[in-house]
């Protein structure tokens, strides 16, 4: 029984997602389907990509991530099927696969989907995840080759995972992800030993980097490192995105 996961920014007020467990099913019946998220924030492919990224991992080798984070749908830009680390990639080449595929070691190989034998007969310029990546999905998860799917791509559109930088004995980062719960993510790592003077620095508030979210009373702002493995700043029983005004690139600062 092969895996396929679906990340996609569709939602599930309407029937896209259903629609395209529908078009997997129909050619790989036996596959076992696993919602990532289909509440992705409507074409935001970083965040799309972030939680590909941390989530992949979690799952066999052999499994295929199909995933749809495509404001371009509809134009030149390509829909490609990637080997990377013992997994199957299926989407767009717009930076939404890019950050996964290098954390699995890089692409061993990257096809374009073209061959139309993988695809549905007829296909909108609207919906690619049900009419050209659902079905290219689902038939790598029944064996086919990926070289089947279309003619090799030398590299994958995206910029890398952002790294922070060093200043002095800081770590400068970034948020790359807000959570439902307004926990703001960064990309700053657990620092190795952490100790209770480490202090990370965000809009002009330096907080204490605690062990749990329970560390702090509710409503205190604090500084964590989350399950990703990256520091976080968050407000127990309360929304720090919200309070602080933080968005996607505000800087952080993690300061031994």
């Amino acid at each position: 029984m092969s895996i396929i996961t679906l990340l996609t920014d569709f939602g599930l007020a309407d029937a896209y997602v259903g629609v395209m467990k529908g078009v997997v099913l129909g050619i790989a019946p036996d596959s076992q389907l696993v919602d990532l998220s289909h509440r992705v924030p409507p074409q935001d492919v970083r965040a799309g990509a972030f939680l590909l990224m941390t989530a992949y991992a979690y799952f066999p080798a052999g499994t295929v991530h199909l995933a749809v984070v495509d404001p371009g749908v509809g134009t030149e830009r390509r829909i490609v099927a990637i080997r990377a680390g013992g997994h199957l990639f299926v989407g767009p080449d717009n930076g939404l696969l890019r950050w996964a595929v290098d954390r699995a070691g890089g692409a061993e190989t990257i096809v374009a989907v073209e061959n139309p034998a993988y695809r549905l007969s007829q296909t909108s310029t609207t919906f690619h995840g049900r009419d050209v990546i659902a079905p290219a999905a689902a038939h790598l998860a029944t064996g086919v080759p990926l070289g089947a799917l279309g003619p090799p791509v030398a590299s994958l559109t995206g910029n890398p995972f952002p790294q922070p930088q060093r200043r002095a004995n800081a770590l400068i980062g970034e948020i790359v992800y807000v959570d439902h719960y307004g926990n703001c993510i960064t990309n700053l790592p657990h620092p190795a030993p952490a100790t209770t003077a480490t202090t990370v620095e965000v809009a002009g508030r330096r907080l204490p980097l605690v062990a749990t979210y329970a560390a702090r009373q509710p409503g205190d702002i604090l500084a964590v490192t989350g399950s990703s493995g990256y520091v976080e700043i968050a407000i127990p029983n309360g929304n720090a995105a919200q309070r602080l005004s933080l968005t996607t690139g505000t800087e952080v600062v993690l300061q031994p």
